[in-house]
C-alpha cells in the first residue's frame, strides 16, 4: 500500500478546515433590500432579525416610527425591509386643538391615513405641503351652517370663517359702535349657531303740554259789591319736556328724561272785586213829568226854536241827560275806543264800560238790559246819574276826563 506522507495528511487537513469556514460563513451572510423613507440599498448582514440588520446599519427607530416587517422578524437572504420614521401633526380643528402621528410625508396624505375628511374645509398649509421629521403644526377650518338675523332678514349660511365678525363682514354686514351682535364678535363659528345683529339708534323726543294758569282775586274798594273787573288777562303756559329715547330695531325700549322748557310762561289771571256798599236806587220819572217833556220838547220842534234849557247839558229827550257829554266822549275812548256796543265777553259792557249790576243800579234797565245795547246819550244818561253819587273813581280811564 502507498501511504501518504503524515506532513501531506495535516496539509490537507487545514484545507479541509478552511473550506469548512468558509461554507460557514457563507451559510451566515444575508443579502437584504433596505428602504428607508423611500431611499432603498442592499446591504449584507449576519444579523439573524430585522432589529439586529438596523442596528448594524445605525438605524435607530422608536415607539412612533413604522418597520415592516417587525423588528423581531428574523431575517432570510433576500429579505426587504421598510422604514419610515414616525412625524408629529398637530392639528387645530375649529379651535380645537388635536396631536396626531402619520408616517406620511405631506399633508394630503397625513389627513387620509388619519381619516380627516378635510375636502372643503380651509387649511392653513396647503395639501402638497411636506411633512418633515420635526412634525407640522396646521389648522383646519370645517364648512358650518350658521343662521343671521339682521334687518329684518334671516339668512342662512354655510361658511369657513373663523369668528362672527369675519362671518359679517363676508356677508357684507356693518355694524355699527351702538349695535348690538349676539354672540359677540369674537365668538368662533360654531356649526348650527344662530346669529342676531339688533340695531341700535338713540334720537331726542319732545312732549308739549300746557299749564293752566291760576286766577287771583283782588277786593277793589273802587268797586260796587257785586262788581268784578279782569285787571289782568290769564295767559296759558307752554311747558315743553325733553327724552332721550333709545330704539332696538325700530322699537322703543328705554325713555329717559332730559330737561324740561317753557317756551311760554304763564300769567296769572288777576280780577278786581269790588267791595264798596251799593248806593240807593234812584227813582224812576214820573209818567207826568215824561209827558209834560216830551210835550215841551214837541212843542219846540213844531216852534222850529231850540230850547235854551238843553245848552249846558240839561235833559234831552224823555229821561236823557247829556251833561258832560264831551268828558265822556273822551272816558269811552279811552275805556273802550269809542265803541258804544262793544261786549267783549268781560263783564263789562258799552262805551263806558259799565258792570251789569252798576248799569241796573243806576236805573239803566229804563233803557236797556245792558250798557251795550242801549245807545250813546243813554248810557251817558246813567253816567251822570253814577257820577253824582261817586264821582269819577268808578272808571279806570277817569284821568281822560
Amino acid at each position: 500500500m502507498n501511504f501518504l506522507p503524515v506532513r501531506r495528511v495535516a496539509q490537507l487537513g487545514v484545507v479541509g478546515v478552511l473550506a469548512a469556514g468558509v461554507a460557514g460563513v457563507a451559510h451566515f451572510d444575508k443579502s437584504v433590500a433596505l428602504t428607508v423613507e423611500g431611499s432603498s440599498s442592499n446591504v449584507h448582514a449576519f444579523a439573524s432579525t430585522v432589529g439586529d440588520v438596523l442596528k448594524d446599519e445605525g438605524i435607530t427607530v422608536g415607539p412612533h416610527d413604522l418597520v415592516v416587517p417587525g423588528v423581531g422578524t428574523s431575517v432570510s437572504d433576500g429579505q426587504k425591509i421598510v422604514v419610515r420614521y414616525g412625524r408629529k401633526l398637530t392639528v387645530t380643528i375649529d379651535g380645537e386643538k388635536k396631536e396626531y402621528w402619520t408616517t406620511a410625508t405631506t399633508v394630503g396624505e397625513a389627513l387620509s391615513d388619519l381619516g380627516l375628511r378635510a375636502e372643503d374645509a380651509v387649511l392653513s398649509a396647503s395639501r402638497s405641503a411636506a411633512v418633515g421629521r420635526a412634525g407640522l403644526a396646521m389648522t383646519m377650518v370645517t364648512p358650518k351652517e350658521v343662521t343671521v338675523k339682521v334687518d329684518g332678514k334671516s339668512v342662512t349660511k354655510t361658511t369657513t370663517e373663523t369668528d362672527v365678525k369675519g362671518l359679517l363682514a363676508l356677508l357684507k354686514v356693518k355694524v355699527g359702535s351702538k349695535d348690538i351682535v349676539k354672540p359677540r364678535l369674537d365668538t368662533p363659528i360654531q356649526d348650527g349657531m344662530k346669529l342676531q345683529v339688533t340695531r341700535v339708534k338713540t334720537k331726542t323726543v319732545t312732549k308739549s303740554s300746557t299749564i293752566a294758569f291760576e286766577t287771583i282775586r283782588k277786593n277793589d274798594s273802587s268797586l260796587f259789591q257785586g262788581e268784578t273787573k279782569v285787571v289782568t288777562a290769564g295767559r296759558k303756559g307752554e311747558k315743553v319736556n325733553y327724552y332721550t329715547v333709545v330704539l332696538h330695531d325700530g322699537k322703543e325700549v328705554k325713555r329717559s328724561y332730559v330737561k324740561t322748557e317753557i317756551p311760554t310762561k304763564v300769567r296769572n289771571q288777576v280780577i278786581a272785586v269790588g267791595t264798596k256798599e251799593k248806593p240807593a236806587a234812584t227813582p224812576k220819572p214820573s209818567s207826568s213829568g215824561s209827558s209834560s217833556s216830551g210835550s215841551s220838547s214837541s212843542g219846540s220842534s213844531s216852534g222850529g226854536s231850540s230850547s235854551g234849557g238843553s245848552t249846558g247839558g240839561s235833559t234831552s229827550g224823555a229821561g236823557i241827560n247829556l251833561a258832560n257829554a264831551a268828558m265822556w266822549d273822551r272816558i269811552a275812548m279811552c275805556e273802550s275806543g269809542g265803541n258804544w256796543h262793544i261786549n267783549t265777553g268781560n263783564g263789562y259792557y258799552g262805551g263806558l264800560q259799565f258792570a251789569a249790576a252798576s248799569w241796573l243800579a243806576m236805573g239803566g234797565d229804563d233803557f236797556a238790559p245792558r250798557a251795550d245795547l242801549a245807545s250813546r246819550e243813554q248810557q251817558i244818561t246813567i253816567a251822570n246819574r253814577y257820577y253824582a253819587i261817586a264821582g269819577l273813581s268808578p272808571w279806570g280811564c277817569a284821568h281822560a276826563a
